[in-house]
């Protein structure tokens, strides 16, 4: 079976990642606001539902729904398994996010494109160079550091809800390799209706619609946001994938929380009761400066060689 390869177009996979960093980013704070009024697998349904019905219209506009008649049995069922897996990741994270913080819950989850990257070497054959797996190891480094003073300043709770996280991390770098290899046979678009029809269907048993009729404006339009971030961000990824190596863009979306710190103070320096500041001090603060040092060598140097 012939191995997805990138477009080459970094610039483009790079302006994607970040659109996908930025996504992300804000969304936790969003999550954590929401669920005091909706619970955790209706929204979950809800967000899924909304992108299933965009991406289907999308489709159905583009005559995108032949592309299916052609899926081997190989590759249905690696489509099922990443709506799975996906669906695994948005569920845990918001079971663990209520043990934590937004940025705690983002800065764990980076996890995940780390996952990623090292799954993209050995699946896809992508190459690393020296200042890749520097940055890479500058990114474990701050991630080690920022969790030593985080779980050490929380309780029990803490530990269930960074262990939630860490599964959500594992089961979506599986669902993100599965994608990329999917790309051989199906657009992104293709790719991301189908798992988001999928997911919606597993779900509706276990959600509650009429919730969503009793929230308030407030609560109404943050729903909102998290259905569109849903379709924005995921849609981005995708995009970034065809275009952009996958340890490339993993190392790009590892600064996702620092941006969540910055997208939490904004907030509370607007509207100090909606939501805590981040408390954050001198060892976390320099695990997440190693973050983004280490995304930067990692990504925008090895950019920088290839454009030489």
């Amino acid at each position: 079976m012939a191995l997805h390869e990138s477009s080459g177009r970094w610039r483009l996979g790079l302006l994607l990642a970040l659109v996908t960093a930025g996504c992300w980013a804000t969304l936790p704070v969003a999550l954590k606001l929401t669920l005091e009024q909706v619970d955790a697998i209706t929204l979950t349904w809800f967000r899924f539902l909304v992108a299933a019905g965009v991406m289907g219209a999308w489709l159905a506009a583009r005559r995108g729904f032949p592309a299916f008649r052609t899926l081997s049995g190989k590759h249905w069922a690696m489509l099922l398994l990443a709506g799975l897996m996906l669906l695994g990741n948005y569920v845990f994270y918001l079971l663990g996010v209520q043990y934590t913080t937004p940025a705690n819950a983002q800065l764990i989850i980076q996890l995940a494109p780390l996952l990623m990257a090292l799954g993209g070497i050995v699946v896809f054959k992508e190459r690393f160079a020296a200042a890749q797996w520097l940055g890479l190891a500058v990114i474990v480094v701050g991630l080690g550091l920022f969790f030593g003073e985080q779980n050490a300043s929380h309780g029990g709770d803490y530990a269930l809800g960074a262990s939630l996280v860490v599964l959500a991390a594992v089961v979506w770098a599986v669902y993100a390799l599965l994608q990329k290899q999917l790309l051989v046979q199906l657009s992104s678009p293709a790719i991301l209706g189908a798992i988001y029809a999928l997911a919606a269907l597993l779900l509706w048993p276990f959600a509650a619609p009429s919730v969503l009729l009793e929230l308030d404006a407030l609560h109404a339009l943050l729903l909102g946001y998290c259905a569109l971030n849903t379709l924005v961000a995921y849609g981005a990824f995708a995009e970034a994938l065809a275009h952009w190596e996958a340890s490339r863009v993993s190392a790009i979306l590892a600064t996702t929380p620092i941006l969540c710190v910055g997208a939490v103070a904004g907030v509370h320096a607007f509207w100090p009761t909606l939501i805590e500041a981040e408390q954050l001090g001198a060892m976390g603060w320099a695990g997440a400066l190693l973050v983004l040092a280490g995304s930067a060598a990692a990504s925008l140097l090895a950019a920088r060689k290839a454009r030489g």
